[in-house]
């Protein structure tokens, strides 16, 4: 790794709600892990009130946004310096919409990191456009904090859980896990739950499940062997699970986890990851914050 991208920030989307707090706070102890700057952005973009208003709304107003966005944006620098003193913070309100603005901002960063939820510039920042667009197309991984009733020792001490699906797309997503398990000191729990959505159901009761489960399990031994070697501390636990929903299965294991991570897209038990269900079952249901890591993005320490 260059001197360069060791020094690339952590950046957190703020909006002045509660939940980017708790992602700020976040955000800055994982910068001070790294031992990187942390970048603290909002969006002035007005894309929103654009949408219901064909009138031109004037400097007063555009003025009062920036207005609010600078207030946010010292608000949460204050957070962060004193959630993780002596971490190098710097903050910018930029003058796009959201989407567009973290996007060319992840191009420069270590980490995008947000809020499970929010209001303002980065309205609808779970459910809605921004933490879509920007998961699909952030150049670099991206950590939406959730977990807000987490218990503090699950937090600070639980297992890092990741989806595997036995392609090579999910790689990227075991080389985080592992690299994120070895520098917090966690375990790692690898996740398979197969579930082909081709079998019938009418004639599901005819095929070989412990066979299935028997094979999957060699699969996922296979697939970790690799990673595993790089990281020999690290412990790790494998769970197989047939006929089971990937997305339900690693929203129950995220109530005991540190971090759960998962690849962009998969194929079988995590056909479309990104954008389908299992994705966004965790982006609105994981009890811990949730990483989503695209496999041309680069490996996280």
């Amino acid at each position: 790794m260059s001197a360069l991208q060791g020094r690339r920030p952590v950046l957190v989307g703020v909006d002045g709600s509660e939940p980017a707090l708790r992602a700020v706070r976040w955000a800055a102890l994982e910068a001070r892990r790294l031992q990187v700057p942390l970048r603290v952005v909002t969006a002035s973009g007005d894309r929103g009130i654009r949408h219901l208003t064909r009138l031109d709304l004037g400097p007063d107003y555009r003025e009062a946004v920036l207005e609010v966005a600078r207030a946010q944006v010292a608000a949460a620098t204050d957070v962060a310096r004193k959630a993780a003193p002596g971490v190098e913070v710097t903050s910018d309100v930029l003058a796009a919409d959201p989407v567009p603005a973290l996007l060319e901002e992840s191009r420069q960063a270590r980490l995008v990191v947000l809020g499970n939820r929010g209001l303002g510039g980065f309205s609808g920042l779970l459910a809605g456009s921004v933490t879509v667009a920007v998961t699909a197309h952030a150049t670099c991984p991206v950590v939406v904090v959730r977990g807000a009733e987490q218990d503090p020792g699950v937090a600070e001490n639980g297992p890092v859980v990741v989806g595997v699906d036995g392609s090579p797309l999910s790689d990227a997503a075991l080389a985080f896990a592992f690299a994120d398990a070895e520098a917090h000191g966690s375990a790692l729990v690898a996740v398979h739950a197969w579930q082909d959505m081709v079998v019938d159901p009418n004639v599901g009761a005819y095929l070989d499940w412990e066979a299935i489960e028997r094979e999957e399990n060699r699969l996922l031994a296979e697939q970790l062997a690799g990673v595993a070697q790089k990281y020999p501390d690290v412990p790790v636990d494998r769970v197989v699970v047939v006929r089971e929903s990937p997305a339900r299965l690693l929203v129950e294991l995220s109530a005991g986890a540190r971090l759960v991570v998962v690849g962009a897209r998969g194929r079988g038990g995590f056909t479309g990851l990104l954008l389908g269900s299992t994705s966004q079952a965790l982006v609105h249901h994981a009890q811990c914050p949730v990483a989503v890591v695209r496999p041309d993005q680069p490996e996280h320490p």
